[in-house]
């Protein structure tokens, strides 16, 4: 599903990795994160694939909506989680949104 943005300037954060083989709780902590990140402050939206590479996009109102996001305990569990056990590999990045258009 692709996500229903409001007019720009936004912000997203692009995380995409690289899983190891451990699924040890994975998708149950996916499904917790979405929902979790729908009830913060400055959530827009989120758009995630994932074949061997994943990419999950999530789209915040401010820098200040993404700072608290990233520090929320349960979210900062699930990072350890990633770090431990289920990415090889992973690169976040966070960009403003100036300009968008639609089909």
């Amino acid at each position: 599903m692709i996500a229903n943005t409001p007019k720009p300037p936004y912000f997203a954060v692009i995380f995409t990795s690289i899983r190891t083989g451990v699924d040890d709780g994975y998708n149950n902590m996916a499904d917790e994160m979405f929902k979790l990140a729908t009830t913060q402050d400055g959530f827009l939206g989120v758009e995630s694939a994932r074949n061997e590479t994943g990419i999950t996009v999530s789209y915040w109102q401010s820098l200040e909506a993404i700072k608290s996001w990233k520090a929320n305990a349960r979210h900062t569990l699930a990072q350890q989680y990633g770090r431990e056990k289920w990415y090889t590999n992973y690169k976040v990045r966070i960009c403003k949104i100036e300009r968008d258009y639609e089909l």
